[in-house]
C-alpha cells in the first residue's frame, strides 16, 4: 500500500510541468513555490513533490532535508512524466527513487548498509536495489519533509537547532511523526546525529516507536570527515540490533 498527499501535489504538479526542462534555480527557488518562512531566522522551506509514502516498508532511511540538487531531481521527474501514462502516486513514487539520497552520498550509503550487512536480512545482493527493484522494501524520508534553505543555502541540521526553532519543530511533529506512525514498525536508520537528535525526542515525547532505530549510524555525505571512524566505532553494536530486529520481525 501507498499513501500520498494527492491535495499537495495536485496544486502544484501544472506549474511544476510547465517550467523549462534546463530547471534554472530561480525557476524553482522563488515565492511560487516557497510555502513557509522565517524571516528572523533567515529560512525558508520550498514545494517539492516528496509525499509518497510506502506503508508496507521494511526499512526507513531518514535524511535532514532535501537539499536543491533533490529538489531539481524531483521537478525533473514530474516535468518527464509529462508526456507517459501514470497516476499521480506513480509519479511520486518515481520522484522518490530518483530523488532520495541521489548521488555520491547514495554510494557511501549502500557501501556502510551493505558492510552491516542489510541486504542479506532483505535477501538482496546489496542494499542499492533499494533504489530500484527493491524499492519496495524501502521509504526514504527526511525529518523535514520539504526543501529547507537557510540563508538562501542548503539547510544542514545545525544551525539554526531544528528542536529550538519553532517554525522547523512544527513540521517535524506534524509531518514527520506522523508519516512515521503510518508505516509498520519498520527499522529506522537516522542519516547522522542531528537526525538522531530528531528521533531521540520524538520517542521521548512518546510520538513515535522507540524499539527500532539504528542509532550511531554516520551521515553518509562525502563532508562528513568523521563517518569513517564513527562507522566503525559503533559497526558490532548495530550489526547486534539488525539481527535482533530481523529477528522479531
Amino acid at each position: 500500500m501507498s499513501i500520498a498527499n494527492y491535495a499537495k501535489f495536485s496544486k502544484y504538479k501544472e506549474l511544476i510541468q510547465s517550467l523549462p526542462h534546463a530547471l534554472p534555480e530561480e525557476a524553482i527557488i522563488n515565492e511560487q513555490f516557497l510555502i513557509d518562512r522565517d524571516t528572523k531566522k533567515n529560512l525558508e522551506i520550498y514545494y517539492a513533490p516528496f509525499e509518497y509514502i510506502n506503508a508496507e516498508a521494511r526499512v526507513v532511511i531518514v535524511g535532514i532535508t532535501p537539499g536543491l540538487h533533490q529538489m531539481k531531481k524531483s521537478f525533473s521527474t514530474v516535468l518527464n512524466s509529462n508526456n507517459q501514462s501514470g497516476n499521480d502516486v506513480d509519479i511520486l513514487h518515481q520522484v522518490k527513487n530518483n530523488s532520495s539520497f541521489e548521488g555520491p552520498m547514495r554510494k557511501n550509503l549502500v557501501q556502510m548498509l551493505d558492510e552491516l550487512g542489510l541486504h542479506k536480512h532483505l535477501g538482496l545482493t546489496s542494499t542499492m536495489e533499494l533504489f530500484n527493484e527493491a524499492s519496495h522494501f524501502v521509504h526514504t524520508t527526511s525529518v523535514l519533509t520539504y526543501p529547507v534553505f537557510y540563508r538562501g543555502k542548503n539547510y544542514s541540521g545545525s544551525t539554526p537547532n531544528i528542536l529550538k526553532t519553532e517554525l522547523l519543530k512544527k513540521y517535524v511533529v506534524d509531518c514527520f511523526a506522523s508519516e512515521l506512525n503510518k508505516l509498520n514498525n519498520p527499522l529506522i536508520i537516522p542519516l547522522g546525529v542531528n537526525v538522531s537528535n530528531v528521533l531521540t525526542y520524538l520517542a521521548d515525547e512518546q510520538l513515535i516507536a522507540t524499539n527500532c532505530i539504528l542509532s550511531g549510524f554516520p551521515h553518509p555525505s562525502g563532508g562528513n570527515g568523521h563517518r569513517h571512524k564513527q562507522f566503525v566505532e559503533n559497526k558490532e553494536r548495530m550489526q547486534k540490533m539488525l539481527c535482533n530486529h530481523f529477528l522479531e520481525s
